[in-house]
């Protein structure tokens, strides 16, 4: 089974560097077929039968072992992975997809939290919970967003990751069967 395996908070800055190249090769010897990565920020794509969680730790286990780095990993499968870009809930307003932002989580976050997040949005923004995941349009730009702030810190109280709409799509096409 195709499954997409993200990582959170790898290469953005001096902290957490983990080359692409090197990961491909941990992945690899531990078995898994298919790897390939895409760009440099913790984005890969490979084929194992194991159940999502299961690989997310597996994951977890092998980057911290290999790189000395505690790194959280979000996985979703390719099927689940193509509901998320087909739901695409702000298509008819996200016209720039490098600004619409899917945030994917390790579990559902609370009602009562998807409401704080959206109280957070400036009238030009728009956030979106459907299940595992977190859609935002941020037209302005992520810089001075509350939102962004909130959606990329850490005190959602699930494990999460986000990634642009580009990146999303690229992820699904490398996923999908030849």
């Amino acid at each position: 089974m195709r499954q997409i395996v993200l990582l959170r908070g790898i290469n953005l800055g001096p902290r957490n560097r983990v080359p692409m190249a090197e990961l491909r090769e941990v992945l690899a010897g531990a078995g898994f077929d298919g790897v390939a990565t895409y760009l440099q920020s913790g984005n890969v794509v490979l084929t194992s039968g194991g159940k999502p969680d299961a690989l997310a730790r597996k994951c977890e286990r092998l980057i911290a072992d290999s790189f000395g780095l505690d790194i959280a990993v979000v996985v979703r499968t390719r099927n689940e992975l193509a509901k998320v870009v087909e739901r695409n809930p702000l298509g008819d307003v996200a016209k720039n997809p490098k600004r619409y932002q899917v945030s994917f989580l390790s579990a559902k976050l609370p009602t009562r939290k998807v409401d704080e997040l959206a109280a957070l949005a400036v009238k030009s923004e728009r956030l979106v919970a459907s299940g595992r995941e977190l859609y935002a349009w941020h037209p302005d730009g992520v810089a001075r967003s509350k939102l962004w702030a909130a959606l990329a810190g850490r005190n959602l109280g699930v494990t999460a990751t986000a990634r642009n709409w580009t990146t999303v799509t690229s992820l699904l096409e490398m996923a999908d069967p030849d």
